[in-house]
């Protein structure tokens, strides 16, 4: 009975156990995140937080227990391969995570995965276990200093010159293999060797403390070493090597500071010796540019010395240009009150101030100008910035523009517009092509030429619509700009100012009370220009053509470069317009240093201007290593241009003597003055002979093919009396040569540049005229040429006119006063006049007694000596009766109104014009014939006496 009991309890307890084990109702539970760390070459994963799973079935038996944990692969793929979790203690669910094998941090740093937790379950074979939710683990795997650092090269070189200090000579490299910051960086280097000149910073640059000497030790070495910093030394250390260099000073070579020029030389090289030397340093680019400064000579240039009419026309200029600002003249009055300054090309610039220099062109001038088809052209130069507005003026209006030239001109049945003007660099054209109709428009360039204060040359060629700038030489788009906005329609009345504008004249209404005054001095100038101008030409009718206005601008002197085809591959060489600036590009030394020696300078005046023009030579180069790159100073010097060799320009064919009957000179045509005139220009230079096979050197003078540009004739003694004589010029040949003649009697200019024998032509054709009964029996004429505007002129040439008389026209009444009588013996005329050009000589002369002559003569002759005696014992009885100062004065001096010259008629001509040429010698001779009356009586006697008080006695 007490064994069923037993059996019957303990099947009961069986079957209470297993009914509380089927109750398995919850998951075990873990933290969603983990962050681990294992130390490289190690396995164990330290977690935080630690694992725990936990399970609220606890404290049952299986299903409050934890069996496990499983390890799946995260988003790296690293997981169950490479870690695991094991349990620890199944009531508490403390577990451990590992890796399997020992992790490389250099290999991979960071390792995820997740993680699960699953229970016992139901019983012992885990029946109805129950498994966590996934959670997140990341381990990190700490590195270990394993690695030493390694240098990147075993060995480095450099070269230094001697005697500098560098910031850095060369830079050494050491890496280190460990993964993290602590251990793979380097913290320091260190020279190892020692007593070496040199230090090392912790990124690795070698300096030098000191400068070094080739002489002293050429070449360095010694070790350097590297730690990382975990304080591991380098596995091997670096050996370096430093080679000082001599020493080597960059820059150019060969510089000659002063380059002599000799007027023409043509062209000759700057730098024939000149070479860059970079001390070994690598260099990809090198960039020079010369400069030469030539503003100061003249306009900017050495150019041709001739008046800018003279230049147009050897430029080809189409003729018919209007000077509207011509040398002041009574012909053109309208610039002689502008102030001029000098220059030293010859031409005239006139200045202006802003206010009251103002120039009016006449209106018989401006009625030449009409027509919408003109060329404008003129020389400017202005101050630019550095000018201040007068008080006047307000900045920003209208008034701070200067108005260079305003035009209104009549058309056929309209009037038209224009003004020419610069504001601040801005050069504007306003152009009204009918002042009573169509609107205005403007024609607008922005330029910096019009405010850097240099010389330049401005050709404006209107064929409207088109208008077309050339500054300089160089074409320029202007910005079109239609005016519509409420501008006052200029006056259609024709005018023209240089220097400023008119006012509009419904302004000068309001100001006089609707009325408009008459009048020069009623105008009132607005818009002043301030600056320099010169060569203001107006030509209407068909524009220039781009040639002229390249010539009339054209520089005879400049930069160029030698022979572009021994130009180097890479080279390149770029000349400004003015051939003022020339620069050179390339990348190879070499082909560089040849390239400078081939740049020239030019100059194609045969008489250039001389002087010093500035030369400034500028380089830049560029490197591989910008850091140590060389830096070449700007070299200065001057270009001296020799005083050229001045031409002889020599006169001749004339000779000192014309002699011509009288009334051949009171033809219609008169008598040519120089009908054999020869003109020759000689230049002496020096000849190199040497370079045609010869020793030594010889000075040679050449005849050589001259431009004269002026001619004048001028009358010594008196001026032309044009009643009675006049200087008469073939106008046919002046116009045909394009020449210009100013005729007065004070003298005659012939001008305009053109050649010798154009102006042998025009010279002989020169006639002199006498008026019926005017001959006398001399008149001096003086011939002087000149070339590049007066700079060199040539001998003056004197020639003597002498008139024949006639007896018949000598017993005339009208020359009685002049003289008494005159006889020429028929059988002396041939001998006479032997060196003279006589024609037509007259044979019909009459001759009376001699004893009549004589008596006449000594007569006369008495009668002076007694007069003359009678003077003097006047004068010697009132010095001594004591009178004053001023009356002794005038008492001693010689009182010759009744003075007599006695001529020998028997006398040939030929000895008597010697005689007028003879030296002071030869006059105490006269004096000794005049006091001897006894010699005046052997021969015949002819008596001049001296017309008018104030007239200068002459010997004929």
């Amino acid at each position: 009975m007490d064994r069923m009991n037993f059996l019957s309890f303990f099947l009961l307890c069986l079957t209470s156990v297993a009914s509380g084990n089927k109750a398995n109702k919850h998951k075990p539970w873990i933290e969603t995140e983990y962050q681990g760390i294992v130390m490289e070459n190690d396995n164990t994963v330290l977690l935080n937080p630690p694992l725990f799973a936990l399970d609220k079935d606890a404290p049952l038996h299986y299903a409050g227990e934890i069996c496990g944990f499983r390890v799946h692969n995260g988003p790296s793929g690293s997981g169950s391969v490479q870690f695991e979790a094991v349990v620890l203690d199944r009531s508490t669910g403390e577990g451990l995570v590992r890796s399997k094998e020992p992790l490389d941090c250099e290999s991979q740093r960071e390792h995820s995965f997740t993680i699960q937790a699953y229970d016992c379950g139901e019983g012992p074979d885990g029946v109805n276990s129950k498994k966590s939710h996934k959670a997140t683990v990341h381990v990190r795997v700490n590195d270990v200093n394993e690695f030493s650092p390694v240098f990147v090269e075993r060995r480095y070189e450099a070269s230094v010159p001697e005697g500098r200090l560098f910031d850095r000579i060369v830079r050494v490299e050491a890496l280190d293999a460990d993964c993290s910051p602590q251990y793979s960086q380097i913290c320091f280097y260190d020279i190892i060797t020692p007593n070496v000149p040199f230090a090392i910073d912790n990124d690795g640059n070698i300096k030098n403390t000191e400068p070094l000497d080739s002489k002293r030790q050429r070449v360095f070495t010694f070790w350097v070493t590297a730690f990382d910093c975990g304080k591991n030394r380098a596995q091997a250390d670096a050996q370096v090597v430093v080679t000082v260099k001599p020493s080597c000073k960059p820059g150019w070579i060969g510089w000659t500071k002063r380059v002599e020029y000799t007027p023409g030389s043509g062209s000759i090289p700057l730098f024939p010796t000149l070479h860059l030397e970079t001390c070994e340093e690598t260099v990809w680019n090198i960039q020079a540019t010369v400069d030469l400064q030539t503003g100061h000579i003249g306009k900017g240039c050495d150019r041709d010395s001739y008046s800018d009419r003279s230049v147009r026309r050897l430029c080809g200029a189409v003729r018919g240009e209007v000077d509207l600002l011509p040398p002041p003249s009574p012909a053109a009055n309208w610039t002689s009150a502008l102030p001029t300054l000098p220059s030293s090309d010859s031409s005239l610039v006139f200045s202006f101030n802003g206010s009251n220099h103002v120039a009016v062109v006449p209106d018989s001038v401006v009625s030449a100008l009409s027509g919408d088809h003109f060329t404008l052209q003129l020389w400017i130069r202005r101050g630019g910035a550095n000018i201040q507005p007068t008080t006047t003026q307000t900045r920003g209006s209208r008034k701070d523009e200067e108005t260079i030239v305003c035009s209104t001109v009549k058309n056929d049945d309209s009037f038209s517009h224009y003004s020419l003007s610069v504001h601040g660099c801005r050069l504007s054209l306003f152009y009204w092509p009918d002042v009573s109709a169509a609107r205005p428009v403007k024609f607008l360039w922005k330029l910096e030429q019009v405010c850097d204060s240099e010389w330049h040359h401005l050709s404006l060629s209107v064929q409207f619509p088109s208008v077309t700038l050339y500054v300089d030489g160089v074409t320029f788009d202007p910005a079109l700009i239609h005016d519509n906005g409420a501008i006052p329609n200029p006056a259609p009345r024709q005018r023209m100012f240089i220097g400023a504008c008119w006012e509009p004249e419904d302004k000068q209404k309001e100001i006089l009370n609707n009325t408009i005054p008459e009048g020069k001095d009623s105008v009132k100038y607005v818009g002043g220009y301030h600056g320099l101008l010169s060569g203001v030409t107006v030509r209407p009718g068909s524009v220039e053509p781009h040639s002229v206005v390249e010539c009339l601008y054209a520089c005879r002197e400049g930069l160029d470069f030698g022979d572009l085809e021994t130009l180097g591959s890479g080279m390149k060489v770029h000349v400004n317009p003015s051939q003022s600036v020339l620069v050179l590009e390339g990348d190879d030394i070499e082909s560089f240093n040849r390239a400078v020696q081939q740049v020239t300078y030019r100059n194609s005046l045969r008489f250039a201007t001389p002087g010093v023009r500035p030369l400034k030579l500028t380089t830049s180069l560029r490197c591989f290593n910008e850091e140590s790159c060389l830096s070449l100073k700007q070299l200065e010097g001057y270009l001296v241009v020799l005083q050229p060799d001045a031409p002889q320009i020599s006169l001749s064919g004339v000779g000192p003597h014309l002699a011509r009957p009288a009334p051949e000179f009171e033809g219609p045509r008169g008598v040519p003055l120089f009908p054999e005139l020869r003109i020759v220009c000689s230049l002496s230079h020096a000849v190199n002979t040497a370079a045609q096979g010869m020793e030594g050197g010889a000075l040679m003078s050449d005849a050589v093919a001259h431009t004269l540009d002026g001619c004048e004739v001028q009358p010594l003694g008196e001026e032309l009396n044009p009643e009675r004589e006049e200087l008469l010029v073939d106008m046919d040949v002046v116009r045909e040569r394009g020449l210009e003649i100013i005729n007065t009697t004070a003298y005659i200019a012939i001008t305009g540049a053109e050649s010798i024998s154009v102006y042998e032509d025009v010279l002989r054709s020169v006639r002199y005229r006498l008026a019926k009964g005017s001959a006398r029996f001399e008149r001096r004429f003086r011939l002087s040429c000149s070339e590049m505007n007066g700079r060199y002129t040539s001998n003056e040439l004197t020639l003597e006119v002498n008139f024949l008389h006639s007896l018949d026209s000598l017993y005339h009444p009208s020359h009685l006063l002049a003289s008494q009588q005159q006889f020429l013996h028929p059988s002396h005329h041939a001998g006479e006049l032997s060196g003279h050009t006589l024609s037509n000589p007259h044979r019909n002369s009459v001759v009376p007694g001699a004893a009549t002559v004589i008596i006449m003569v000594c007569v006369g002759f008495l009668v002076v000596m007694v007069i003359l005696g009678v003077f003097r014992i006047r004068s010697i009885h009132r010095r001594g009766e004591g009178a004053g100062d001023g009356a002794k004065e005038g008492s001693s001096q010689w009182d010759d109104s009744a003075l007599t010259i006695i001529v020998n008629p028997m006398e040939s001509y030929e000895s008597r014009m010697g005689i007028s040429a003879d030296t002071e010698g030869e006059g105490e001779e006269d004096e000794e014939v005049a006091e001897s009356p006894e010699d005046a009586g052997d021969d015949q006697r002819i008596i001049i006496k001296k017309e008018g008080k104030d007239s200068n006695a002459r010997r004929y």
